[in-house]
């Protein structure tokens, strides 16, 4: 039997069993990461540069970039680090830390998706008012308690979480620190009190996507009365791209924590863990890249400047 004081690192679920498979997915890792770094630098950089993106949507849309980024650097590093030396390390306050920021950027995510959705709600719904329903000040303080909000429900699960005493070991049933993975190796009660914050967590998520929902459903009644081809497009030109993003994001998060325990199994739970981490942030930039050409042009500016000034 061992505590929580006596624990000085956990073992990660190793990604593979064979020297080929590691360096395989240590590769595979590689180009996601190298590509989800581009794509959202290129994102980021454009907006930033571009005057006239200086606009609410591709405001959010830089925030949606950070917490891609984000989210892509927290987990990915440390599970390409073991792959490469063959290790299943991570120290408890690295533990701690990966935990924090997968939970701070991943919920941060969630509310700019949601965030996004209202500013596309106004932009086609109450156009007239779109000005000052978002104007910049508003922008600034919707993102930031974005922001705030990831942040906070981050630092509560994980001065929870790593309160628990833990008495089943040190091994971990997944490649990055995770909660359900931790609350395994407590032995105390007191575990129930995390699962509370759990609850609190998921019903502000489905308050969430409640109006996600009934937001688009007013998107495309809207869209249905515009008149001209020309508004169709742009209106789901815009839309599209967020409804893409989102579904991704949530079908893969809800199959995650929703599958039931009889299909799980480590090579199921490690698959769905990539496809709802790893997977979404390289290919949110494509996704809005492709369907927006404001976005497209500023990027196609941006790097032939780079290229022309080299």
């Amino acid at each position: 039997m061992s505590n929580s004081r006596s624990i000085s690192h956990f073992l990660l679920l190793a990604l593979a069993d064979t020297r080929q498979l590691q360096l395989l997915h240590f590769c595979l890792f590689l180009g996601i990461s190298l590509a989800a770094l581009l794509g959202n630098g290129l994102i980021i950089s454009a907006v930033a540069c571009g005057h006239h993106l200086h606009t609410p949507m591709f405001f959010f849309l830089l925030n949606l970039a950070l917490s891609d980024l984000g989210s892509i650097c927290t987990t990915v590093p440390k599970a390409m680090h073991n792959s490469l030396w063959d290790t299943r390390n991570i120290s408890y306050s690295g533990c701690a830390a990966q935990l924090f920021f997968f939970m701070f950027f991943i919920s941060a995510e969630f509310y700019l998706l949601t965030i996004m959705c209202y500013d596309r709600y106004v932009s086609i719904c109450k156009p007239l008012h779109y000005g000052i329903l978002l104007g910049s000040r508003a922008c600034a303080h919707m993102a930031a308690v974005a922001w705030a909000s990831g942040f906070l429900n981050a630092l509560l699960h994980t001065a929870n979480t790593f309160s628990l005493p833990l008495c089943h070991g040190n091994a971990l049933g997944q490649y990055f620190c995770e909660i359900p993975q931790i609350l395994k190796l407590s032995c105390s009660k007191s575990y129930l009190r995390e699962l509370g914050f759990i609850a609190v967590t998921a019903c502000l998520g489905f308050g969430c996507f409640v109006f996600i929902v009934f937001s688009y459903v007013q998107i495309f009644r809207a869209v249905l009365r515009i008149p001209s081809e020309q508004g169709w497009h742009k209106a789901f030109s815009t839309c599209l791209p967020h409804l893409a993003v989102l579904s991704l994001f949530v079908s893969t998060a809800a199959f995650a924590h929703l599958k039931s325990p009889s299909l799980s199994s480590p090579s199921l739970d490690l698959s769905v863990s990539v496809l709802y981490l790893v997977v979404p942030p390289a290919l949110n930039p494509l996704i809005y890249s492709l369907r927006n050409q404001e976005l497209k042009a500023a990027v196609k500016r941006l790097m032939t400047g780079c290229f022309q000034g080299h």
